[in-house]
């Protein structure tokens, strides 16, 4: 039996939902708030979520007045995200790395450090380069992610949390290329063994990456404010990057 990939295995857990609970949900609609008025959108715009999890951003996006698709590669994700559904909100399992719909989009957005998760740099670039396929001429993709610079500088290397009963111990650590988060569940008499990878992606990285994908950066933002970025300062990196070239 083939073993499962990190991310199919602790993004369809209940315990990556336990742990992640008290996600700040004020923080992620001013957030979407923020996104929609510097992209001024159409009224008719419509919107991709790739990676959207349980469908938060979605939803909040979908609540201003656009259409939105949600996908996600974790079907319990998926069929909590699908009870928000409407007429002009879906949600879909699909594998980011293949373009869900070609030329359907004016807007994707990959939020919340949903990028970098692949064992592979051509697999990651065939992320950005499906949301060049899913996106009509001169589309955006915005991209939310970590700051590299500034996680390595305040690393909690160890952390020990209980939540709801459960106990989560995790350590964290930085590699040259990469972020990993070990994290062991404590449930009762039950133990399980979880792990999280992503990419440490540098602006610059991001810069080169999108280059080869077809898009050009438009504009660059350090927090959830859209404050400017700050590579030794600032909390996330946000990229909005307009499709420039068609890929063949």
């Amino acid at each position: 039996m083939t073993k499962k990939s990190w991310y199919r295995t602790w993004f369809d857990s209940p315990y990556y939902h336990v742990l992640y609970q008290n996600r700040d949900k004020r923080e992620a609609a001013n957030f979407i708030d923020a996104i929609l008025r510097e992209l001024d959108p159409n009224p008719n715009a419509n919107f991709l979520d790739l990676a959207c999890g349980n469908g938060r951003h979605s939803i909040f996006v979908n609540q201003k007045g656009y259409k939105v698709t949600g996908v996600d590669l974790s079907r319990n994700n998926i069929q909590e995200a699908k009870k928000h559904e409407n007429p002009t909100l879906h949600f879909d399992v699909h594998d980011m790395r293949q373009p869900y719909s070609k030329k359907s989009f004016d807007f994707v957005l990959n939020l919340f450090t949903s990028f970098g998760y692949f064992e592979t740099k051509e697999e990651n670039l065939s992320v950005l380069k499906s949301a060049n396929s899913n996106l009509k001429e001169g589309g955006i993709l915005v991209i939310d992610f970590l700051n590299v610079t500034q996680v390595a500088q305040k690393l909690k290397s160890k952390e020990r949390l209980e939540i709801n009963g459960v106990v989560f111990e995790i350590s964290r650590s930085v590699q040259s290329d990469l972020i990993e988060k070990h994290i062991t569940v404590h449930d009762g008499n039950e133990k399980y063994q979880f792990v999280e990878k992503v990419a440490a992606f540098s602006k610059a990285a991001f810069e080169r990456y999108l280059s080869l994908s077809g898009f050009e950066i438009v504009n660059t933002f350090g927090n959830y404010k859209l404050d400017p970025f700050y590579s030794t300062e600032s909390e996330r990196l946000i990229l909005i990057a307009k499709k420039i070239n068609e890929l063949h």
